[in-house]
């Protein structure tokens, strides 16, 4: 057997926010502007602690709403600055990428398909920000998966490798035979580490052509 054809892809997995939605860091720049805080404020804070701040702790549903809202104010205050911890909250519900949702439709027909996504509890964040219309159109697109799996249900939250591994075991599909789409580059190093490939979202474009160079199949409308 031929190398290509020993790690040719069986498996493609999906971020969420950031891949199929519109990057949340968008949204969180529009704020600090109109709150005139520092440029990428509210990312660092989140990338502070990761196992254990207030974003850790809400993804994996130890603590309620409320409570996240005080702890993430609490740790903008230590660093300098006064947030609103629930406008930050409504700033990152994202607008679905059509050509993201066109590739993720293409692939399904070829290969198994899961989503992996630190989200919140249903009924709370960013979602509940959303129009009917919006709602709608976003649970639509998580009929398309397969599988989801999410950090809010499982207690994992990326990049705790357990969550990529566990996803596997469901697809029954080993790493090296996985492509891993995500965002943040700290979310892909485990990935990589256990032998998926893995494609770095920022312009989606440029992602869905390097997706579509691994798979082999038209992925564009």
């Amino acid at each position: 057997m031929n190398k290509s054809h020993a790690n040719s892809p069986r498996a493609v997995l999906w971020d969420f926010g950031g891949v199929i939605l519109s990057s949340p860091f968008e949204a969180f720049r529009t704020y600090e502007r109109e709150a005139n805080l520092p440029e990428d404020f509210i990312r660092g804070l989140n990338a502070r602690n990761p196992d254990t701040n207030a974003w850790a702790k809400m993804e994996r549903s130890e603590v309620p709403l409320q409570d996240f809202v005080t702890l993430f104010e609490a740790e903008a205050l230590e660093h300098g600055h006064k947030i609103d911890g629930w406008r930050v909250l409504r700033s990152i519900s994202g607008d679905i990428r059509p050509q993201m949702v066109e590739a993720l439709r293409r692939c399904k027909k070829h290969f198994r398909v899961a989503c992996i996504t630190n989200n919140m509890k249903s009924g709370e964040g960013p979602g509940m920000a959303r129009s009917p219309d919006k709602a709608k159109a976003v649970a639509e697109v998580m009929t398309l998966f397969e599988h989801v799996f999410e950090s809010s249900r499982l207690g994992w939250r990326k990049p705790d490798p357990r969550i990529y591994r566990h996803a596997c075991d469901q697809l029954g599909v080993a790493p090296e035979h996985c492509i891993y789409l995500d965002d943040l580059g700290i979310n892909l190093k485990p990935a990589r580490a256990m032998g998926m490939r893995t494609i770095k979202v920022g312009d989606p474009d440029v992602a869905i052509a390097e997706l579509e160079a691994m798979v082999g199949i038209p992925l564009k409308g």
